[in-house]
């Protein structure tokens, strides 16, 4: 390729650019109709930036994904899907493929492709699931990652402290469906933990405790389908939550969006919207039967504090679908620029008279390598 035709390249990626005509590709695992946060997070990436006018997919590495049209909708499941199986992933320097952080190995498959690579981060638990010893992601040619949390951002800027990633911020929004329920309260307690064993400890003990309580019923609301869960939700008088895996949590927020306090276990890294006042928080899972048994002597007798409330609405206001959509279009706006920036940088180089082509070529071609 000769000088002329690389200046043409550029010039041609740049419009490509200015218009936003290039893709964003969200690798996604094929959960096989199993509600998932995360994924029902990427799946509103790929929906809002095709609201934006920008051309996102979500990409699944076999042909015969089931989708997610049982527990999200055809709203989500008739977004743009390729598959990596079936060679439908056509990248060139202006695209982005994005994976998930426990996506390592395929972090692994797409190191050669001549796009920009991404990292997005929900669970920071999960980031050495796959990853080499002694890898990081600048090895693989990520140079971006998103997160969702000024925590789980520090926390990857300390771990990977590799000049060359940058690491950003998407907010996370909760859907409107999770709404309070205009029925009175039910004295049903929602569990939501990740080990199924928590779930029985605490049901079992409060039982023991609590004979005279053995009326309330316990739920696990796992595998319902979004909207289901958000209705039964509201139904509920309290919501317990155990997760130290996430970094982010967003059952909490939904609960506090339904007017259902929150009874949780403080997690390993504390979400940025935890405060004292918001939820019953308590550091020692042990706790939790007790704290339980105090509020529903106290939600029986009318008692709960009113600031609880308070706060709990305070809290969830940040966490729209609007706000969710104006930092992901800021996100990818500003990233956009940084590669046009990148683009104009290379074609000043090469439109300088005493600039070496040879040395050019031979970075360009470094970079390409480089996503």
């Amino acid at each position: 390729m000769d000088k002329e035709e690389i200046i043409k390249q550029i010039e041609g990626n740049l419009v490509k650019l200015s218009e936003k005509d290039f893709g964003i590709y969200f690798f996604t695992a094929d959960t096989k109709g199993a509600p998932a946060g995360s994924i029902a997070n990427i799946y509103e990436h790929v929906k809002m930036l095709n609201d934006l006018g920008y051309k996102a997919y979500v990409l699944h590495e076999k042909n015969d994904y089931q989708g997610v049209e049982t527990w999200l909708g055809s709203e989500y499941s008739n977004l743009p899907h390729v598959s990596i199986e079936s060679n439908e992933l056509k990248v060139g320097g202006t695209d982005i493929v994005i994976i998930p952080e426990i996506f390592a190995n395929v972090l692994e498959q797409i190191k050669s492709l001549p796009c920009r690579k991404m990292v997005i981060s929900q669970a920071y638990d999960y980031i050495f699931e796959m990853l080499e010893p002694g890898k990081n992601w600048a090895d693989y040619k990520v140079r971006d990652v998103i997160t969702t949390s000024e925590n789980q951002k520090e926390y990857l800027k300390t771990l990977f402290n590799v000049p060359a990633i940058e690491v950003g911020i998407t907010s996370i929004g909760i859907p409107d469906y999770f709404t309070k329920s205009e029925e009175p309260k039910k004295p049903i307690v929602n569990i939501c933990t990740r080990d199924t064993r928590d779930t029985v400890k605490i049901f079992k003990a409060f039982y023991v405790k609590y004979p005279h309580l053995k009326w309330v019923t316990f739920r696990d609301l796992k595998g319902l389908p979004r909207e289901k869960f958000a209705k039964e939700l509201a139904e509920s008088c309290v919501t317990i939550w155990i997760d130290d895996i996430s970094g982010f949590g967003t059952v909490p927020l939904e609960s506090m969006k339904c007017g259902v306090p929150v009874i949780g276990k403080v997690p390993n890294m504390v979400p940025n919207w935890i405060t004292d006042k918001n939820g019953l928080w308590t550091n020692n899972v042990n706790n939790i039967v007790d704290i339980l048994g105090n509020y529903m002597q106290a939600w029986l007798e009318d008692l709960e504090p009113s600031e609880l409330y308070e706060e709990m609405s305070n809290t969830v206001s940040e966490y729209t679908m609007d706000n969710q959509k104006k930092s992901i279009e800021s996100y990818f706006e500003n990233l956009t620029n940084k590669i046009k920036e990148e683009f104009e940088t290379s074609l000043k180089d090469l439109k300088t008279k005493d600039f070496n082509e040879e040395t050019l070529i031979t970075n360009l071609q470094k970079e390409k390598n480089n996503g």
